[in-house]
């Protein structure tokens, strides 16, 4: 009697075993969608760049990925579904709040946020700076949409899931993956618009993806996530800052139009090491009496980096520089800041540290 007790209770823990579903062990990764080109589709499969972007919803995404189920249990969320040029700062606080309170729960272990590469590297400049976890946040998104030929996406959002389910991401801030390479979402930006390996570092990616499995070169140095002295929970609103754009012949029309419509700090997005023209400094000396915040950027694509007191005086004029951030970038990081304070020397520490 005894031994046929045991032998039904070991084939009833064996069915028990077997209908516990195999994903049971695995990270549990949310995917939250936003749109972009990795949500796209196009009428010819010959066309990489002809097509609408943010069609496919987040379920249709993961299900066209059967084997996400092999390194994480996934589940989505449609954040927004748009292009992204369309982001605004309340998009950037809404998706920001949504993030955090996911990485507070216990049942999530990564995130992985869905993104139109035209201001991806806003989006993950943003969360490194305001969302307090060191559990990873992947932003990706796709240089061509899932009905092209020789389409990234798909690699590009399972090496992204592969990544926030990995123990070896966490603590690194928020990471951008695409075309293979691990990089920081402080560092990356778009460098080409039509071409699979978009997204470069100017100092180089933190790490490589390779068949699902992470490999890491370098840490991130400037000051992210959990280290962050900004938390989205306590941000309702962004500050309002503008970009101006430095070229020959430039006059200070649009700066003036920027502090006219109430902007409190304009980047301006400069040649070379963020110089500003002889026509255009007296017009910014104005605004920065007037309490708009004035701070240098390079718009020079690869590493353009901004030394105080070269090419202007910053110290006399009271400016800031935006070390080696460009000019979307530096938006972003004024834009948090100014919510805490409006002190220039204190706005400058900031951009030495972030």
């Amino acid at each position: 009697m005894l031994n046929r007790f045991l032998s039904h209770c070991l084939l009833v823990a064996a069915g028990f075993l077997a209908a516990v579903p195999a994903f049971a062990d695995k990270p549990n990764v949310v995917i939250l969608a936003t749109g972009g080109t990795i949500a796209g589709a196009g009428a010819d499969a010959a066309k990489s760049a002809t097509y609408q972007a943010a069609k496919v919803p987040v379920d249709k995404l993961i299900a066209g990925i059967p084997t996400l189920g092999d390194v994480a249990q996934v589940r989505g969320e449609q954040v927004f579904q748009i292009a992204s040029e369309s982001f605004t700062n309340d998009h950037l606080v809404t998706l920001g709040k949504r993030v955090a309170a996911l990485a507070k729960q216990g049942d999530v272990d990564g995130i992985v946020v869905t993104h139109g590469t035209d201001t991806l590297e806003e989006t993950a400049y943003f969360l490194n700076l305001v969302v307090h976890t060191d559990k990873p946040i992947i932003v990706v998104g796709s240089m061509r949409p899932g009905t092209a030929m020789s389409a990234d996406g798909m690699l590009n959002l399972f090496n992204a899931v592969s990544t926030a389910a990995s123990k070896d991401a966490r603590g690194k801030g928020v990471l951008v993956t695409m075309n293979d390479e691990l990089n920081s979402g402080r560092d990356v930006s778009k460098m080409v618009n039509i071409k699979t390996e978009a997204f470069k570092s100017p100092w180089g990616p933190l790490g490589m993806v390779v068949e699902g499995k992470n490999y890491w070169f370098r840490l991130p140095a400037k000051r992210h996530t959990m280290n962050s002295e900004f938390d989205i929970e306590k941000i309702d609103a962004l500050a309002p800052v503008e970009i101006a754009y430095g070229y020959g012949n430039v006059t200070d029309t649009a700066y003036r139009a920027f502090a006219d419509k109430g902007a409190k700090a304009v980047i301006h997005a400069g040649t070379g090491n963020g110089s500003v023209s002889n026509r255009v400094v007296p017009g910014l000396r104005e605004l920065r009496g007037k309490g708009v915040q004035i701070i240098r950027s390079s718009h020079v694509n690869a590493g353009g980096f901004v030394l105080r007191n070269a090419e202007q005086p910053d110290d006399q004029y009271d400016w800031v520089v935006a070390h080696d951030l460009n000019p979307q970038k530096a938006r972003i990081l004024a834009a948090v800041a100014l919510t805490k304070t409006n002190d220039s020397k204190e706005l400058q520490r900031i951009f030495w540290e972030y």
